[in-house]
């Protein structure tokens, strides 16, 4: 049976390949974002409902609830890397909003009509299990995200719903090519030695391929995860 599937920030990345990968299944996919332009390119001719939404805006959020979902995933968010002293109110707010805040605004609107069978999946990070010395604000952002989780999946634990996260290391997504630019740039290396900067804490040296996130939400999206629930599941070859 076909399910209604809703992916926040569906335009690019993770988003992107989740979005494909459920619609692959056969599924009714609802893809948001604040660029028309990229969600039309995820949606390929796949027939997606691709909505124009920013997942830190109460209204526009709740506007996506007007019939309820069967699986919603709460994937919205990013930040910028910097330490702690040069990390601005505004750099620290907007991180906040995007990650956390926009996964509260959208898994309260899915429980709001979400009935048994249910499965809410945050993309979260393994920056939501560990600290880093350069993203003290997304990380901040994610272990909220973790903690939210964790609360909500013990709230619906009896009403047959189940709420988890993914928690994935570096994916090879074009936030990822930014990362190596940056690292390139700032001490010089060439692209294959900041490539393998940015993939030192992995033990398996090298990025996440989007698919294999996808594999994790759709097991978690699954009648077979119906007892995982609260949980964290990192995607990080060894990371955590």
């Amino acid at each position: 049976m076909s399910r209604r599937v809703l992916v926040t920030g569906g335009g690019s990345g993770i988003g992107r390949a989740l979005a494909r990968g459920f619609a692959e299944m056969g599924d009714a996919v609802t893809i948001t974002g604040r660029r028309i332009e990229a969600l039309q390119e995820t949606d390929g001719g796949r027939g997606m409902d691709c909505r124009l939404a920013d997942a830190t805006d109460e209204a526009q959020v709740a506007a996506l609830f007007e019939a309820p979902f069967d699986v919603v995933i709460a994937n919205a968010g990013g930040g910028s890397a910097g330490k702690l002293r040069s990390v601005t109110l505004a750099e620290w707010n907007a991180t906040l909003a995007v990650n956390l805040t926009g996964t509260f605004l959208t898994f309260r609107e899915a429980l709001r009509e979400m009935g048994a069978g249910g499965r809410l999946i945050a993309i979260a990070s393994t920056a939501s299990l560990k600290g880093g010395a350069t993203i003290p604000a997304y990380a901040a952002a994610k272990h909220g995200v973790l903690g939210l989780v964790r609360s909500v999946a013990l709230e619906v634990a009896k009403k047959g719903i189940t709420c988890n996260a993914v928690c994935p290391g570096f994916v090879d997504t074009p936030l990822a090519a930014q990362a190596v630019a940056s690292v390139q740039g700032r001490f010089g290396l060439s692209e294959a030695e900041a490539l393998a900067q940015v993939v030192s804490d992995n033990p398996m040296q090298r990025l996440v391929a989007p698919e294999e996130v996808v594999a994790a939400v759709m097991f978690l999206a699954s009648s077979g995860a119906s007892m995982v629930n609260g949980h964290a599941l990192s995607v990080s070859g060894g990371e955590i």
